[in-house]
């Protein structure tokens, strides 16, 4: 990841709403969710949702798409696999201890339920 994109997902995420939807799409999976269960389960208005999902998807975190009348959102897991790759690539110093319990957290996290990360 170049590090204009990381620091545009970053900057989308760095918002309470834009990060409390990004979480909450990362936990729907790849199902994903619609915009209106989205703002339901959140209590964000339909336009600053609109406005936040659109800042989400113009950094890759979020993609949307039509289902019917619905449209559906899901969490750009390619996009934040890559901001985590960034953000951990020089991690550590030679020293894998400091990054162990983000490890232990991934193994946990992508294990539950049979997910894959």
């Amino acid at each position: 990841m170049e590090t204009q994109a990381a620091v545009a997902a970053l900057s989308a995420l760095a918002h309470p709403g834009r990060l409390e939807v990004f979480r909450l799409l990362v936990q729907a999976g790849a199902d994903g969710m619609a915009a209106g269960d989205i703002a339901r389960a959140t209590g964000s208005l339909a336009n600053t949702l609109s406005t936040n999902l659109s800042i989400l998807a113009g950094a890759g975190l979020v993609a949307p798409r039509r289902d019917g009348r619905s449209i559906i959102y899901t969490a750009g897991y390619d996009r934040m696999r890559e901001l985590l790759a960034f953000l951990m690539e020089d991690c550590c110093a030679g020293k894998p201890e400091i990054c162990a319990p983000l490890t232990a957290i991934a193994s946990r996290a992508c294990g539950a339920e049979g997910r894959t990360c």
